[in-house]
């Protein structure tokens, strides 16, 4: 028996079937790209992260490192080189010394007795009509979880 009654029984192309098994004889890994014959030797790669580590540079992004060199008369690599040295170096990120904020911890709420802590919510809801709106407003003591709303 051959494909195409079997195909026509399932209600399928050939085409779809033979793209299917062509699919399937693929590698799962894909071949490794050999190095280019002008790509960086590791000396020379070693060379390019200490300049931008050096205290000179280490503020500024490889683009600015780079229109300072060439301006020096040395060229070191292109500025995309650059951030690939820093990406496999793991130092592609924010280069500038600044601040951070401080994580913010949750604020908890707290009651030890009635009347101590109150919160508040106010939720809109839709009228009867188009363009009516109610306006809900619930507070809420956290001790007893009494509420009082009005609306």
């Amino acid at each position: 028996m051959g494909v195409a009654p079997a195909c026509r029984a399932l209600s399928l192309s050939r085409a779809t079937l033979y793209r299917g098994r062509k699919a399937r004889q693929k590698p799962l890994v894909p071949a490794l790209r050999p190095t280019p014959a002008r790509a960086l030797a590791p000396e020379e790669r070693a060379l390019v992260l200490g300049v931008l580590n050096s205290g000179r540079f280490c503020d500024m992004a490889p683009a600015a490192a780079h229109v300072t060199l060439l301006d020096e008369g040395a060229y070191l690599c292109s500025p995309r080189t650059m951030y690939r040295i820093l990406a496999e170096a793991g130092e592609v990120k924010e280069r500038r010394n600044q601040l951070r904020h401080p994580a913010c911890t949750k604020p908890e709420l707290l009651a030890t007795r009635a009347n101590e802590v109150w919160s508040w919510d106010i939720t809109k809801l839709k009228g009867p009509a188009k363009w009516t709106y109610y306006y809900l407003y619930v507070i809420l003591d956290i001790f007893s979880r009494d509420m009082w709303w009005a609306g």
